[in-house]
């Protein structure tokens, strides 16, 4: 029974290996000091917050929390501020072998503000907490797959990553203005469930302090 959890674990460990590869090569991301906010582990349930950094990006701002039965790796890139960009962020879910959900967007952070980019296909089916054009762009991808389709999706992902990139690049933004991000922060806390998920397997202190003091900082 231990040998089969570890090997549960073991592969719910790595079920985003190859989107967070890709990720890494696309972008020269870094840690600095104190890049890991926490590594926690509790009942069974692992979780680590940690920050990068990188040209034209303030922060990378990754978490991973998986158990035997889930695995969810949650990442949004913040860009320099000053070129009217929008952020990154990528929410991949994997809950048993046929419930895994794959969302990554380029999400802007002023509010009611629909954007959009060329060559990119436009989102559609059920958004439920992704609504494009609350900070979430007309391109929003979106899909519900089974465990063994979820690198079916890493070449759309690439497309994505570049455009991003690209985008960077062409702009090469310097400032850091984090003010910029209030009204992002303050409707992602609104949105975001974690933090009940949170709560229940790490305790109602810990997961404000998660929310509050490291995913949606700038609010």
């Amino acid at each position: 029974m231990q040998r089969k959890m570890r090997c549960i674990v073991r592969t719910k460990m790595n079920l985003w290996v190859n989107y967070k590869k890709i990720l890494h090569e696309t972008f020269p991301l870094h840690n600095g000091v104190g890049s890991v906010w926490a590594e926690w582990e509790r009942k069974g349930t692992w979780l680590t917050a940690k920050t990068y950094t990188a040209p034209y990006i303030i922060k990378s701002r990754e978490v991973e929390i998986f158990n035997e039965k889930s695995c969810i790796y949650n990442n949004i890139i913040y860009p320099k501020t000053g070129s009217n960009l929008p952020c990154f962020g990528m929410d991949l879910m994997g809950f048993n072998e046929n419930r895994v959900i794959i969302v990554f967007d380029f999400q802007h952070p002023t509010e009611n503000y629909l954007f959009s980019v060329d060559g990119l296909p436009k989102g559609k089916g059920d958004y439920r907490f992704f609504e494009p054009g609350n900070h979430f762009s007309e391109n929003i991808h979106i899909q519900y797959c089974k465990i063994d389709e979820v690198d079916n999706h890493l070449e759309m992902f690439t497309k994505y990553l570049l455009k991003y990139r690209d985008m960077l690049e062409d702009a090469k933004p310097s400032g850091c203005d984090t003010t910029t991000y209030y009204d992002f922060d303050t409707y992602m806390t609104k949105l975001d469930p974690v933090k009940g998920y949170l709560a229940g397997k790490f305790g109602a202190k810990r997961a404000d302090s998660l929310v509050n003091d490291f995913l949606f900082c700038y609010k």
